[in-house]
């Protein structure tokens, strides 16, 4: 008799927590204190382990220890979803790229968090839906990121606004001067995939839905996204070499001063300074018509529903994302912060001048869909242009996108 009841108390008790969390929307399981664990991509600025030094000063008990992961988002994926399947303990806190929050979400993943508990209304609006999924907030954001244009301020003297514009530009300087002319980042791989909605949306296009229930690429539209890339390979301002680049392969064509223009994040812009020294500017990315519209990126900071110590883990994201720790991400990280204020500091712009450009490309950055299939969407993007652009004098890019449409509606349709 007392056996059954028991068991029948637990259930009802267990039953009754967690229809309170659900109903609540707040963070559910975030008992737990000790020890924790960051996991997040390689810091390639060494920006990071100071600021986890100033916590671990200051909550001797609770030290955060920080693992690296590789630099490439990829990659930094697939460990994290290989020990999040096996309900590994190992990670606490997770950085997250944006695009990430549907999957890890749905598969159960990471915790929802209460709100109330972060200032999100001082965040930069687009941001904070990176975060939210289903209505409830499973992540806070740390860093946001937007593709900008990097140019030559020596051989150029207006920055381009159309892709015609860059197109003249870059084949006359290429003509003139040894050097390349434009670059992004164009490897099979998540960056090829930014590259290619960036041209889709500066179409005025979009790939998928925001909510990535529905397949919205017109195929003439994603046919003269994918023909600017094309022609440039073709034409030769665009060198082939650049079919192998990532971020960090295109940053140092750039500042080493192979290429007059670059497609790159904020992060490039300090190294590059620091090199080329006046000679570099920034500028929103061009255009079909005009200025074009760039990915939204950057990282959000989750809490494992694994860890033990889910307490720690979620009063260290408050401390991480607070303003004054913003404030270090970008003098000391150069990366953008989340904090709106911040872009508008005079200080601040004063030694990184290319925050007002970097503020309204933000706030006229499209997200990735809201998908937890997003990895397999990315995968069919990314490999049907790696292939047209290995090939540019034979595919012909309106086949290409009705070709990828196809397959992009299948996955949705199977999800």
């Amino acid at each position: 008799m007392l056996r059954p009841l028991v068991l029948l108390l637990a259930v009802v008790l267990t039953t009754g927590c967690a229809a309170a969390g659900d109903e609540g929307g707040g963070a559910t399981g975030t008992g737990g204190t000790g020890p924790i664990t960051f996991a997040t991509g390689r810091d390639t600025t060494a920006y990071l382990q100071p600021l986890l030094d100033r916590w671990n000063q200051a909550h001797p008990a609770e030290k955060v220890t920080l693992l690296e992961l590789p630099e490439a988002a990829d990659e930094q994926r697939a460990q994290m979803v290989a020990n999040l399947q096996a309900q590994s303990s190992r990670y606490d806190v997770l950085g997250l790229d944006v695009v990430w929050t549907a999957e890890f979400a749905e598969n159960g993943w990471i915790i929802p968090l209460e709100r109330g508990l972060f200032p999100l209304d001082r965040f930069l609006p687009p941001v904070v839906e990176t975060a939210v999924y289903k209505g409830k907030l499973w992540a806070v954001p740390y860093t946001s990121n937007a593709g900008l244009l990097y140019y030559r301020t020596d051989l150029v003297a207006k920055p381009p606004r159309t892709w015609a514009e860059l197109r003249d530009q870059a084949r006359r300087i290429t003509k003139k001067h040894d050097i390349d002319g434009y670059a992004g980042q164009f490897l099979a791989y998540e960056g090829l995939t930014v590259n290619f909605s960036e041209a889709v949306q500066s179409a005025g296009g979009q790939i998928v839905s925001r909510d990535g229930e529905e397949v919205t690429l017109d195929p003439a539209q994603g046919g003269t996204a994918l023909d600017f890339l094309l022609q440039g390979l073709r034409e030769g301002w665009i060198p082939e070499e650049s079919l192998s680049y990532k971020e960090e392969e295109s940053r140092l064509a750039f500042q080493e001063g192979r290429l007059a223009f670059a497609r790159n994040w904020p992060h490039a812009y300090g190294p590059a300074k620091a090199e080329l020294g006046d000679k570099v500017a920034v500028t929103r990315l061009p255009g079909l018509d005009g200025p074009g519209s760039s990915t939204l990126g950057g990282a959000n900071l989750a809490v494992s529903a694994f860890s033990k110590h889910q307490h720690t883990a979620q009063e260290f994201i408050r401390y991480f994302t607070s303003l004054e720790n913003e404030r270090r991400v970008l003098t000391e990280g150069s990366f953008p912060p989340v904090w709106t204020e911040l872009y508008d500091d005079p200080a601040l712009i004063k030694r990184f001048p290319y925050l007002p450009v970097l503020k309204e490309s933000i706030l006229a950055a499209k997200p990735r869909p809201v998908s937890a299939n997003y990895n397999q969407l990315s995968l069919v993007i990314a490999s049907s242009v790696a292939k047209a652009l290995a090939d540019p004098a034979t595919e012909a890019a309106d086949d290409v996108a009705t070709s990828m449409k196809s397959e992009l509606e299948e996955i949705i349709r199977t999800q």
